[in-house]
């Protein structure tokens, strides 16, 4: 008896079937929906909520979802950072750099999960796993 072949998500290789076209929008709004949920300050929600109901369902949406989740959780220390030191004059700095971080790598990894990639943020501390 043959093994099925692995296939190879990205730089990942798995056992598991390519996801499908839900689980890549699921993946997507795990990404994007930070960005309109930082604009009310709760970014973290809408990952937290794909990981707690879809993740459940699929490896591939909880992957994303809890990387996204880290992320944001990362973005939200690096913005109470920028917001301490405005009283120094770095945080008018570091401030917008933040959130161009948050938006530019939330935009990459949306786009990754769209095309059915595991995608890991540079710089995110892994809280959750």
């Amino acid at each position: 008896m043959e093994t099925p072949p692995r296939e190879q998500v990205g730089s990942y290789i798995t056992g598991t079937p390519m996801p499908t076209q839900d689980e890549k929008t699921m993946a997507l709004i795990a990404h994007m929906g930070t960005i309109l949920g930082n604009f009310v300050g709760l970014g973290f929600a809408v990952p937290l909520v794909l990981m707690l109901t879809k993740g459940k369902e699929s490896s591939f949406i909880r992957e994303h979802s809890v990387e996204s989740l880290n992320f944001q959780i990362t973005i939200f220390i690096a913005a109470v950072v920028a917001s301490i030191t405005l009283c120094v004059g770095i945080g008018f700095v570091l401030l917008p750099i933040v959130g161009v971080v948050a938006l530019v790598f939330s935009i990459i990894a949306g786009l990754k999960a769209n095309e059915g990639q595991l995608y890991k943020y540079p710089f995110a501390i892994r809280l959750v796993k």
